[in-house]
């Protein structure tokens, strides 16, 4: 359903625009991709509410913002305000120049080439930095069940005896099924227990960008003090390290480093360690040197008690009928599930409604709409051959000629993008292929349509096609 304007007793004032717009984005936008590129703008808006200037940190940002956000920004502001917004992008002002000698260039180059998202002026993090553990996440806060059982099991088991066995411990799954909250829970109940250990929770891409201005600032032993101590180190979305070789060689480095001190280290990831590309062998072999748990998509029964727990800490009552509802219609994952909770307890708080079934689906009616014209990967397969003109047995034949390999590409980029099939599930589907045949072709065609408009525009019309 497209989005219309709101209506005048809905409008924010201009102070509230953009903090309405954040609200609107934070639902739409994977955690983690909200978090790094759009949690840190700051806008001001025009009295009017008809243009809104948002500041960036540095061009890297700005580009990517611009092709990646702009037109999803400009949609929501435009629907929040009921009018037309000029959105414009602009550099923040730099506080003063930096009087740090810069790294010679041909290192200079590589680094840059592995910084993902942050200023190079900005200085490496000091020794002794905050954990960034979020003291929400705890092992009693997350829901157990079947999915989620032998990676609490032994995510329990390191946060009680550190640094003996399972490490490193390598906790794989998709998007939003709770590998990030397992993580915190370590830390968290580690200080717990030991309030003066060393430990730090980052993202792999905070990682990268630590090496880079470590050696940009000649600041490598304060890196080395910071990362080589802990004694416990979270890193979340190791797959990020991918294709960049000389934060690999530092992350080797202090893994090595770790281990012979008996540190322990904890990795998320969204694959299992050999189906890793682009990361060196011997950091793979190391990853899977402990013990390497799956967290896979909640059952029904965990979706519900999932439902019904996190609306008790929002301190709202969700009935276990209206928690099936939602649980049988919303089915991917952890974070969707949180998503729709949000929608229902505001839709019932605005409305002053009691939850309900009735008042659930009109909360989800546009979730609900979607699920109602599902995508099945078998008319993707028929949609795509018919485009391309090949049969549909050669979706998930073996042959691999150029002209029957891309469009398999393709189908399967598709099935990932608008089915809730997990990769496994998505290779049974083409000839019992492997997930990590899959994971290629969904990383090489969301890469290439990046940068090939004839493929994006065929994407488009792909995807118009199958949405009806």
């Amino acid at each position: 359903m497209t989005e219309g304007f709101a209506s005048d007793s809905d409008l924010p004032d201009a102070d509230g625009l953009w903090a309405a717009c954040l609200d609107r984005l934070a639902q739409d936008i994977p955690e983690q991709q909200f978090n790094t590129w759009i949690r840190p703008l700051v806008a001001q808006v025009a009295d009017d509410r008809r243009k809104v200037v948002v500041s960036v940190a540095n061009r890297f940002k700005m580009d990517w913002i611009r092709a990646q956000y702009a037109t999803r920004i400009s949609a929501v502001l435009e629907t929040l305000a009921g009018e037309k917004v000029a959105l414009e992008l602009a550099l923040a002002p730099r506080e003063g120049p930096s009087r740090t000698m810069p790294a010679p260039r041909s290192m200079q180059d590589q680094l840059l080439a592995e910084l993902p998202d942050v200023a190079p002026a900005e200085p490496v993090a000091p020794s002794g930095t905050r954990n960034r553990l979020n003291p929400a996440l705890t092992f009693s806060t997350l829901v157990e069940g079947s999915a989620n059982r032998m990676a609490r099991a032994a995510a329990m088991h390191v946060a009680g005896s550190l640094g003996q066995l399972y490490n490193p411990l390598f906790i794989y799954g998709g998007v939003g099924l709770g590998k990030t909250h397992l993580v915190h829970a370590i830390g968290n109940h580690l200080l717990s227990e030991r309030p003066q250990a060393k430990v730090l929770y980052i993202h792999a891409e905070q990682f990268v960008s630590d090496v880079v201005k470590s050696y940009q600032r000649k600041t490598f032993d304060e890196f080395k003090e910071r990362y080589h101590s802990l004694d416990l180190l979270l890193i979340d979305d190791v797959q990020f390290f991918a294709n960049k070789e000389r934060t690999q060689e530092e992350f080797f480095n202090a893994f090595e480093a770790l281990l012979a001190k008996k540190s322990h280290i904890v990795l998320t990831s969204d694959t299992y360690p050999k189906g890793l590309a682009d990361i060196h062998e011997r950091l793979v072999s190391r990853f899977d040197s402990g013990l390497t748990v799956a967290i896979e998509p909640p059952e029904l029964e965990m979706r519900v008690a999932i439902l019904i727990n996190k609306a008790a800490v929002e301190h709202a009552v969700m009935p276990e009928e209206v928690a099936f509802f939602v649980a049988k219609n919303v089915r991917s994952n952890v974070r969707e599930l949180e998503g729709a909770l949000r929608k229902i307890l505001a839709y019932s708080r605005f409305n002053q409604r009691e939850i309900s079934i009735q008042l659930a689906r009109d909360a989800l009616k546009d979730l609900l709409s979607i699920q109602n014209r599902q995508i099945s990967v078998e008319n993707i397969q028929k949609t795509v051959a018919d485009f391309y003109k090949i049969k549909v047995a050669d979706m998930y034949s073996k042959k691999r000629p150029a002209s029957i390999a891309r469009p398999r590409q393709i189908a399967m980029f598709l099935a990932k993008e608008l089915t809730q099939k997990s990769l496994p599930e998505i290779g049974e589907l083409f000839g019992g292929r492997d997930h990590t045949t899959v994971l290629h072709a969904v990383r090489k065609i969301a890469a290439e349509r990046q940068q090939n408009t004839e493929l994006n525009q065929q994407l488009h019309v792909l995807e118009q096609t199958l949405k009806g």
